[in-house]
């Protein structure tokens, strides 16, 4: 009797040992997920919002079993704003063998590390670039921004359908972005039934833009659009506010970090922006997030906050579906994707874009606050070649 107890204990121990084994043999390694951004130079404010956003994702992520029992490693670089930077920090991303990257780099050192990451096959998310041929670098780059030349037709239909401006005047700063964006907005203008009287261009590093303002006075518009980013907006609108110039100021969701009202001041009240996320926060997701951030972070998530965390919601949720780091798998599941993120509903075309209605915000009280939502599937719909 004894020896058939022995047997039968011996056999249950040894049936839970070949159960378990499996699970002690699963591969506990840390899954390598790259992200680089303007750390340091004028871009820094929006780099390190979106490190933090993503710093949190992550965290999160791991909390709730990494990729499929494994920890999610983040692998950071700084890239300075600068294309001449970014093919370095790309290859020094594929030296540290990672699985996919994310950047939150501005347009200029994102389209120059893009073709790197397509040709080491490394998946490649793009959270606030807005240059159009980023996408076109190829099928393993995925953008989760908006292109300037959408946001430009939604910032149409905000002048011409919301506030009904007949005239007005078009500030485009000398980038990449800036040029998508006003393309954008010219070739909408007719359809929304205003003229752009004039444009005027400046460069990134201006400062002090008195003649073009005294020029603007001149010209009598109904409101203003200008693109930039919050260190060149920021001067700007107090300089136009100054000279008393108190038309609408309108421009893009670059100007949506708080340094842009800190830097403008008490001119920043009634800015409004097309953006990426709505502030009234209407999710348990929105709320959730807007919450952790800024208790992480210590101020709001803004733009780039946003779309970064919003980029890792959306790489993670590859990974875990291709339920392998294979480059392929990733690749494929990510152009799957489908889901809701805290900019809203995302999935991607045939070039990798993505099609998502616009928040509208506007500065009430020293902080940007929700004011209104573009939407129309028709013309906002992104390229598909």
């Amino acid at each position: 009797m004894v020896s058939i107890k022995r047997r039968l204990l011996f056999i249950a121990a040894a049936i839970f040992a070949s159960h378990a084994l499996p699970a002690a043999a699963q591969d506990k390694t840390p899954v390598k997920i790259g992200f680089h951004a303007g750390l340091t130079g004028p871009a820094a404010a929006d780099g390190l919002s979106a490190e933090i956003a993503v710093k949190l994702a992550v965290e999160e992520a791991n909390k709730a079993g990494g990729i499929n029992g494994r920890p999610i490693e983040l692998v950071v670089y700084d890239d300075q704003g600068k294309p001449d930077q970014a093919v370095p920090v790309a290859n020094k991303l594929i030296g540290d063998k990672v699985v996919a990257v994310i950047s939150a780099g501005f347009s200029a050192p994102t389209k120059a590390a893009a073709p790197v990451f397509q040709e080491a096959h490394i998946p490649y998310v793009v959270a606030i670039a807005l240059q159009p041929d980023i996408t076109k670098s190829g099928d393993y780059v995925f953008r989760v921004g908006s292109m300037g030349e959408v946001e430009g037709r939604a910032g149409a239909k905000l002048i011409g359908d919301v506030l009904k401006a007949k005239s007005i005047v078009l500030l485009t700063i000398k980038t990449d972005f800036g040029k998508t964006v006003a393309a954008g907005l010219k070739g909408a203008a007719d359809k929304f039934s205003f003229k752009v009287v004039k444009e005027y261009e400046y460069s990134p590093g201006d400062r002090q833009f008195g003649p073009m303002i005294a020029s603007i006075k001149e010209d009598k518009p109904d409101l203003i659009y200008a693109s930039g980013f919050y260190f060149t907006g920021g001067p700007l609108l107090s300089q136009i506010r100054a000279a008393g110039i108190n038309v609408p100021f309108v421009g893009a969701q670059s100007y949506s970090s708080s340094k842009f009202i800190e830097i403008a001041g008490a001119a920043s009240d009634g800015a409004i922006i097309t953006n990426v996320i709505d502030w009234s926060g209407k999710t348990p997701q929105e709320k959730a997030f807007f919450e952790a951030f800024e208790k992480k972070a210590g101020f709001r998530p803004e733009a780039a906050g946003s779309q970064a965390y919003a980029s890792a919601e959306v790489l993670i949720a590859g990974l875990r579906a291709a339920k392998s780091i294979d480059s392929v798998a990733i690749r494929t599941a990510l152009a799957a994707t489908k889901m809701h993120t805290v900019v809203g509903d995302l999935s991607f075309n045939s070039l990798h874009e993505v099609q998502r209605s616009f928040p509208v915000s506007i500065v009430k009280d020293g902080k940007w606050q929700s004011h209104g939502v573009i939407e129309d599937p028709v013309l906002l719909a992104p390229p598909t070649q």
